[in-house]
């Protein structure tokens, strides 16, 4: 039986579609997922993201090493983070250098930092984490009783501070990006997974359903993991399960920016097998793509790259139709060989596309 939100009921109070993901009721559109997508990058929307999965790492003993847990967990190093408030994004890999899971961790103190990991992901991440963290005396505490809802769009932030409690204004209005503060029991992030500015608020079970009606009544609209999606393909966010597996690494998956090789002698989970790879020289990459016929690009469709005579072949992770710019676009993983074109192929046919950084709009506009 799949699990419902503690804001399951606005959903179908606001009318939105309701289907299974990831073993939650969640609504995939309210209406026009089109417009939801566009309400993001012009003016202000928001989703429900209380699937996803809080954890909060505490020391209660004098020899708890937080730090030190991380530092061995994450392929980023949580060194970086010297600033309250501060996150990090980082995956989290197994002994074969695959990604078990990607997620952002805030250091809040040295007794205290707070992690956001993936629905999908929730009971292999937990008893990962687990597994470790008795060796440096750190506290995991799941935080199964607050919600979580994303405020996103260029008036996001603005709109929601209009009807936060003042207190959680105080301490979200001056947030940087890439930043979290608490508040009591609330937490504010600025931080997000649409390619645009704005919060993602985690708060009590019992004060979500009141801050959703007063989302709306500020004028953000409720939006479906339709419009999540589209969203975050054209910030050329990775998406856990499709561009990343336990079977690939940062390296093949375009997140090679979030290794922290240095210090050389911080040891973290599958560092000596992500550095035989890359010595021995990456063979395949993430890229973005742009389909220039008609179609539509879809995750498993297959990348025709004519390389010095010979075809080599790639696999579209992610695709769909962008409502920003009109077209189709992809990310897909392929041969380093590849050039500025490809084909793809799309119902027995090979239609002709481009490669692309793989960000195609960020902040609005089309990178």
């Amino acid at each position: 039986m799949s699990n419902k939100t503690v804001l399951f009921d606005k959903h179908v109070e606001y009318k939105g579609k309701i289907v299974d993901f990831a073993g939650w009721q969640m609504p995939v559109n309210y209406g026009s997922q089109i417009d939801e997508h566009h309400q993001v990058r012009k003016d202000a929307g928001m989703f429900d993201v209380s699937h996803m999965v809080i954890v909060d790492l505490t020391a209660d003993e004098k020899s708890a090493d937080i730090k030190g847990l991380l530092q061995f967990l994450l392929a980023n190093d949580v060194a970086k983070l010297t600033e309250s408030g501060k996150a990090l994004y980082s995956c989290m890999l197994n002994e074969q250098g695959g990604v078990i899971d990607d997620l952002i961790v805030y250091y809040m103190t040295d007794e205290w930092y707070r992690v956001v990991v993936n629905a999908g992901t929730r009971e292999k991440d937990l008893a990962w984490i687990n597994k470790h963290a008795a060796a440096f005396n750190v506290t995991v505490n799941e935080r199964d009783e607050l919600a979580m809802i994303a405020v996103q769009g260029p008036n996001a932030r603005a709109k929601a501070l209009t009807v936060l409690p003042l207190d959680v204004v105080e301490a979200a209005a001056p947030l940087k990006r890439f930043y979290g503060a608490a508040c009591g029991d609330w937490f504010v992030g600025r931080t997000g997974y649409t390619g645009e500015d704005g919060f993602e608020i985690m708060l009590p079970d019992s004060k979500a359903a009141g801050l959703w009606d007063k989302l709306a009544g500020a004028g953000i609209k409720p939006c479906g993991l339709g419009a999540r999606d589209t969203l975050r393909l054209e910030a050329g966010m990775n998406l856990y399960g499709s561009d990343m597996t336990e079977a690939t690494s940062p390296l093949i998956s375009g997140l090679g920016w979030t290794i922290a090789w240095m210090p050389e002698d911080r040891n973290f989970i599958g560092r000596s097998v992500i550095e035989k790879e890359k010595a021995a020289g990456v063979k395949q990459k993430i890229v973005g793509l742009i389909l220039e016929e008609r179609g539509v690009l879809r995750g498993h469709q297959k990348v025709i790259i004519d390389h010095d005579g010979a075809q080599l072949e790639g696999e579209i992770t992610s695709g769909t139709f962008s409502p920003s710019l009109q077209k189709s676009i992809a990310l897909a993983r392929v041969p380093v060989e590849i050039g500025e074109t490809c084909h793809v192929e799309i119902r027995g046919k090979l239609l002709k596309a481009g490669v692309v950084k793989p960000v195609f709009v960020r902040d609005g506009q089309a990178v």
